[in-house]
């Protein structure tokens, strides 16, 4: 038997090493969680960076199936993500997304008792809450896109993993919408309580979103039933608006002698906004709106505009809720896992 070379020895092991370096490359990427979506970005090849394992479980509602399902924090916070917002928007406004919907859920797991969730659940997966879909629901909505699609969206939420905004260190109510008027709300306007962080602040890219203006057409004789009022035809104006909010929607209204609030219009007709316009034509009310939601907290077209001129998620955070700050989603997960 003849001896080995050296020369042959070399080879060998440099050829060895060189089969094994793709492998060393790729796991440090590989996704160390379970979670279905994970496996599909790894199938998929990507480039992007993969989600760690994430620390709890959220019980999530599945409306259709009428079923609870427990589904891994951040591979929700990608699925609400995927739901709440466009994936063709900016990295910096999906990363901001991101940050919100996990800011959002973390608080709902602190809180001791879950509001318009099923017994057992924390949260639905519609607009009761945050929309969620799963990437079977993905794929079908995304068609050929899908992957593409969610690579981009899972980079902006691992880019923020474990991330969440607080408020003198606890996470706040990180509510957003689609589009404002040119002002975000404050939360008074909306809701009852004045929360410090969710101010009115300017908005005012906005005009150029695609859901900024919106018209709706509706009989008189609806109007007056929807409402239970009687509206005097002979004059061209519908109502008197008594008060605006500091976003500068209608705050109240009066229409034949019976006052409303601007949310309660918004609702009752169905508007895309509580900043309205209207006058008769004809045998109907011609409604117009400035704005898409109820206008507290993220203007979600608003971040894509800012991050479109150069801002970062954490401008675009900093503007939307003032005084806030990014911290750490560890120690209160921490303490829901305890009380499980």
């Amino acid at each position: 038997m003849k001896p080995i070379k050296p020369a042959l020895f070399i080879f060998g092991g440099l050829f060895i090493i060189i089969l094994l370096i793709p492998t060393l490359l790729v796991t440090p990427f590989m996704d160390q969680s379970k979670g279905k979506l994970g496996e599909e970005l790894t199938v998929a090849k990507s480039n992007v960076p993969v989600l760690a394992e994430s620390p709890v479980d959220v019980p999530v509602y599945r409306s259709q199936a009428q079923q609870i399902e427990n589904i891994p924090l951040e591979e929700y916070v990608i699925g609400v993500v995927a739901s709440e917002m466009p994936a063709e928007f900016e990295t910096e406004a999906l990363k901001a997304q991101a940050l919100a919907a996990r800011t959002y859920i973390t608080k709902q797991l602190m809180n001791e008792k879950t509001y318009g969730a099923p017994a057992g659940s924390v949260v639905t997966d519609t607009t009761m809450h945050q929309v969620y879909k799963n990437q079977e629901e993905l794929k079908k909505q995304w068609g050929n896109d899908y992957i593409a699609k969610l690579n981009k969206i899972t980079e902006a939420v691992a880019a923020t993993q474990g991330k969440i905004l607080t408020y003198d260190q606890k996470p706040i109510d990180a509510s957003f919408f689609s589009t404002s008027n040119g002002y975000t709300e404050n939360s008074e306007a909306y809701w009852k309580e004045a929360i410090p962080y969710l101010k009115s602040v300017n908005s005012t890219w906005d005009e150029k979103s695609p859901k900024f203006y919106d018209q709706k057409i509706i009989t008189i004789k609806e109007f007056e039933q929807t409402l239970g009022v009687k509206i005097d035809t002979s004059k061209e104006t519908v109502g008197t608006i008594k008060e605006l909010t500091p976003g500068k929607r209608v705050a109240k209204v009066e229409i034949s002698g019976k006052e409303f609030t601007g949310r309660q219009i918004r609702e009752k007709l169905e508007l895309k906004s509580s900043d309205f316009t209207w006058k008769i034509k004809g045998n109907s009310i011609v409604i117009e709106t400035e704005g898409f939601g109820h206008g507290v907290g993220m203007s979600q077209y608003g971040a894509n505009f800012m991050a479109e001129a150069g801002k970062t998620y954490d401008e675009i955070l900093s503007h939307y809720y003032q005084g806030t700050e990014i911290g750490t989603a560890e120690p209160f997960l921490s303490k829901y896992t305890a009380k499980q």
